[in-house]
């Protein structure tokens, strides 16, 4: 173990009532002391099952894999000679993790390790697959990146057909899945569409969060101009990015109807040094951690 490190403690339970949202006692949007030596309690888990419930989804029989890949930028920790070491890191949880970490208590916990020792990279890693398996309560899998090996890395774009440059008009701004429809006599495609106009809103904060999205499937053909609608219809939105992906992909999949397959992808813009990626599919599978130019 780090010099300067105590034994990994228990998360916080997040003791929230049903008519509350989950994140209401996390540290979001509260002010918070900025602890920089290594304190796992700060992470603040939140489960997926209420959100999942108000979905009508039963945990035992999903209708999709997925996975929620994070991104971190503002790692760092000391090596025992005392020299500051920084890197980024990817994160990846799994659907069957039955919980989440708030974002905000993650930064906090990652903050924690800015003055912390540890033996070697190994050190780090270990501890970090650890805490947040331990707060995820599922196997949480971490890479960290050297800052020569994210530079070469570089920027990625999504695949498929961007569909922003429709003429469209919109007048909803609240989600409104009536607005998503088929092609007229939509007969069956495979395609893949993208749009870099998804907002929606912190549940908690009121903040937005900016992101793009990709949809593949195969099925009856979307109606491309509903398709942008009603991505914009959550812009009003208040929900967390794994929730908003959820309720995507639950109602193109309801229009595609039986024997359809579909993934949808989405990426955020970084907030804090994170960004947050959720992925849902029809096909098992991990998708590739593409870096967009907002990211």
């Amino acid at each position: 173990m780090g010099a300067g490190r105590q034994p990994a403690a228990r998360c916080r339970s997040p003791g929230y009532s049903m008519s509350d949202h989950p994140a209401t006692e996390s540290p979001l949007g509260k002010s918070s002391t900025y602890i920089s030596v290594y304190t796992p309690s700060l992470l603040y888990p939140i489960s997926r099952l209420p959100k999942w419930q108000e979905l009508g989804l039963d945990p035992q029989q999903l209708p999709f894999h997925g996975a929620d890949i994070w991104n971190c930028f503002e790692l760092s920790w000391l090596t025992p000679s005392g020299k500051p070491v920084v890197a980024a890191a990817e994160f990846v949880f799994p659907i069957k993790a039955a919980r989440i970490v708030e974002s905000k208590s993650f930064k906090l916990y990652l903050n924690s390790l800015n003055q912390t020792v540890f033996r070697d990279r190994h050190d780090l890693l270990k501890t970090l697959e650890t805490d947040l398996s331990v707060a995820a309560q599922g196997p949480v899998m971490v890479r960290l990146l050297s800052m020569q090996q994210l530079h070469q890395a570089g920027l990625l774009a999504l695949p498929g057909t961007c569909i922003d440059d429709l003429e469209v008009e919109v007048s909803e701004y609240s989600y409104d899945p009536s607005l998503l429809t088929l092609a007229p006599n939509a007969g069956p495609v495979t395609e893949v569409l993208h749009s870099h106009l998804l907002k929606s809103n912190c549940p908690v904060t009121g903040q937005p969060d900016w992101g793009s999205v990709q949809i593949s499937y195969s099925g009856p053909q979307l109606d491309h101009a509903s398709l942008l609608r009603y991505l914009v219809s959550f812009r009003q939105h208040s929900d967390f990015h794994e929730q908003c992906v959820e309720r995507i992909f639950l109602d193109i999949l309801k229009l595609l109807g039986e024997g359809a397959t579909l993934t949808v992808y989405a990426r955020y813009v970084r907030r804090g040094g994170l960004d947050i990626n959720p992925w849902r599919s029809t096909q098992p599978g991990m998708p590739e951690n593409l870096r967009l130019a907002r990211q």
